[in-house]
């Protein structure tokens, strides 16, 4: 039972809106003064305050400062716009002008309740989720995630720019989520910029924005990307994409703290936190004339490395459970369980999707479940370790996933479909498609694939 405060200085009036409130279910105290809610009451213990703006000797939303985040709706006589604006300026939750009917207090007092529930049960939520995965809610035991979460913990409260490394899947944006959520900037936005799917031609304009008429098309000013972002974080995902123009750009905001917008004559300063990720190795970028050597250095002055699943031990363990419960809670399933079988294939499955194929193995599998047990099958994985899985486990210096998808097409090609290649790689036909034009893999010689028979033509 919500415990509301009504603080009125009418006898009438406070013992009317006591026998509306409790006839509503509500438990209700009095004061007629701000001084004797002080003196009388512990104002915390209330759920909701009711005051009057004009109380003897003090306003009463001097009852704001006092109350300590519970939640205070203001009624007044004297309504206006300028009463209104004073009054949420200080803390009010809401603003009532009297007389007011009935009906329109109760929703009013139920919507303040509601949301106040509703914080403290987001509130709740956070303190679980930080208690059992104390960074961003990401789950990991093994000394190596261990290590980038103590980096996050180090790096988010200041505004050091953060470069992100890893293979596709690992969890980049994760992280980056989480050093967001735990900086200064945690209340301004976060904008997300995947640099591998903007085309080469819209990437400047799509990140620092255009002014009319500065080329074809461009039929009204465009704030970017960056121009989102200011007071908050900027993250660009596979920043390695990025064309050197973009590039130098780029390293002016990080330098100076401004932007031109394209076709615009006038820089515009702006104030972001920069994370970057990439699952390149942006030192041979570097040689290769590929990536400025100086917003390189600029990127790097924080790094976090996120380890593989196939080298995370028993993490891998707890990540399928979690994401098995996480899967069934959003597809509204009751609890399901892995059988001992399917828990011994994903401890012993390479996953050179990482985490995001691990996901997307488990949701399957929970559509596909008619029962309480998750069999083997209903991954639709292999029964035992890939090609992929072992060549990957026996390459230490390997120096990310596209080696490994190179050599492996290579030395498989000639023997092996595009669609048997893009199954044991556990990627689409279409993705392998791209990989090989991206990574200058032309396609050779292989075995003949099954072609439907066309139908006549109408």
């Amino acid at each position: 039972m919500s415990h509301i405060l009504i603080l009125e200085d009418e006898s009438v009036i406070r013992q009317a809106m006591r026998r509306l409130l409790e006839r509503n279910g509500y438990q209700v105290s009095e004061a007629d003064s701000v001084e004797q809610a002080k003196s009388d009451h512990a104002l915390t213990n209330f759920d909701l305050i009711v005051a009057d703006l004009r109380l003897p000797r003090a306003p009463g939303t001097e009852i704001i400062a006092s109350a300590a985040g519970v939640p205070v709706l203001i009624m007044t006589s004297y309504a206006s716009v300028r009463s209104a604006v004073e009054a949420m300026k200080l803390g009010a939750a809401d603003y009532i002008a009297k007389p007011f009917d009935h009906d329109e207090l109760l929703v009013v007092i139920d919507r303040i309740l509601s949301s106040r529930r509703l914080a403290r049960q987001n509130a709740a939520l956070k303190r679980d989720v930080q208690r059992t995965y104390p960074v961003g809610g990401i789950v990991g035991r093994c000394p190596t995630m261990l290590e980038v979460f103590r980096r996050i913990e180090r790096v988010a409260p200041n505004d050091t720019t953060v470069l992100i490394m890893g293979e596709s899947g690992t969890g980049k944006e994760l992280v980056a989520r989480a050093v967001h959520e735990q900086s200064k900037r945690c209340d301004a936005p976060m904008i997300t910029v995947n640099c591998a799917a903007i085309p080469e031609s819209l990437i400047e304009s799509e990140l620092f924005g255009h002014e009319k008429g500065s080329f074809t098309g461009a039929v009204q000013t465009r704030h970017g990307m960056v121009e989102a972002a200011d007071g908050g974080t900027l993250f660009l995902d596979e920043v390695g994409e990025l064309p050197l123009p973009a590039q130098a750009r780029l390293l002016r905001v990080l330098q100076d703290g401004e932007i031109r917008r394209v076709g615009s004559s006038q820089p515009r300063k702006i104030n972001v936190r920069l994370i970057a990720a990439t699952h390149r190795e942006l030192a041979q970028l570097v040689e290769s004339n590929l990536f400025r050597d100086d917003l390189y250095f600029r990127l790097r002055v924080m790094e976090i490395w996120l380890p593989p699943l196939r080298e995370r031990g028993h993490d891998i363990v707890d990540l399928a459970r979690h994401l098995l419960d996480k899967t069934c809670q959003r597809l509204h399933r009751s609890a399901l369980r892995f059988t001992t079988e399917t828990m011994s294939l994903i401890t012993e499955y390479g996953w050179p999707g990482n985490v995001r194929e691990l996901e997307n193995a488990i949701e399957r599998a929970v559509i596909l479940c008619d029962s309480e047990n998750i069999t083997p099958e209903m991954l639709a994985i292999e029964s035992r370790p890939t090609e992929l899985s072992n060549a990957v486990a026996e390459s230490t210096n390997a120096a990310s996933l596209e080696n490994y998808i190179r050599n492996f097409v290579r030395e498989h090609e000639g023997a092996l479909t595009e669609t048997e290649l893009a199954r044991r790689l556990g990627i689409s036909r279409k993705t392998l498609w791209e990989k090989r034009q991206r990574l200058g893999i032309p396609r050779q010689t292989a075995k003949k694939e099954a072609i439907r028979p066309r139908g006549p033509r109408a």
